[in-house]
């Protein structure tokens, strides 16, 4: 009898150690879930992911309609929303290769919605993504980008013309995102710091512009002072 109440007794702080615990793991929990940290947060991905779902040539054919259509939706309206992965309500089973990463690699991967394409090839005739155009090179009007070549050939610095302007290089940095293009270095060498960040510029620029022959490479050229 002694013995059964001493059990009862353990079992009794047992049952009082485990809720404090648990009350304390909540505290925690609350205290974790509060804390806004970097390597917590899920990032977004940035762009919109692929739309095209790729499965094994010998899966697809085994596939209903109705199947296919369920991955294929699921696929295009994750890349719709910038995810790179599909819902896992999405999933199918019978894609494994026994366990063996090189055989599964191996494996004949086609694109669902057209079986006969590889995965990533492109289909015939399908447009490829739209890349944008070089701005146009306007030397007068409200728009003017570069600086019209000087009929003096001897002219040199600023008034040798040629090379773009001030908003030109903003209108290219702001359309080319990262860009440090800069103007001219048009000071005459003899005035330019040995071994200042315009000096090293003139001297880069000088250096890789050695076999511009056209009008407008030569009055760059001569715009730089080379």
């Amino acid at each position: 009898m002694a013995k059964a109440n001493k059990l009862k007794e353990v079992s009794s702080q047992l049952k009082k150690s485990v809720k404090a615990h648990a009350k304390q793991a909540d505290i925690i929990d609350s205290y974790l879930s509060g804390i806004k940290s970097p390597a917590m947060k899920r990032v977004k991905a940035k762009g919109g992911g692929t739309k095209k779902v790729c499965l094994p040539l010998a899966k697809i054919k085994s596939m209903s309609s109705a199947e296919k259509s369920k991955i294929i939706r699921a696929k295009r309206k994750a890349g719709a929303a910038g995810k790179y992965k599909r819902s896992s309500k999405s999933n199918t089973t019978g894609t494994s290769s026994g366990g063996s990463l090189r055989n599964w690699v191996k494996q004949d991967w086609r694109q669902v919605a057209n079986p006969h394409l590889k995965c990533g090839e492109k289909a015939p005739g399908e447009k490829k993504s739209p890349t944008k155009k070089a701005d146009p090179r306007r030397t007068i009007g409200k728009g003017k980008n570069f600086n019209k070549v000087s009929k003096d050939k001897s002219a040199t610095g600023g008034a040798a013309g040629g090379g773009m302007t001030e908003k030109g290089v903003r209108e290219y940095r702001r359309n080319n995102p990262g860009s440090k293009l800069k103007t001219a270095v048009t000071t005459p060498p003899s005035k330019l710091k040995k071994g200042s960040k315009a000096a090293k510029r003139r001297k880069s620029f000088c250096a890789r512009s050695k076999s511009w022959t056209s009008e407008r490479g030569k009055a760059a050229r001569r715009r730089w002072n080379c």
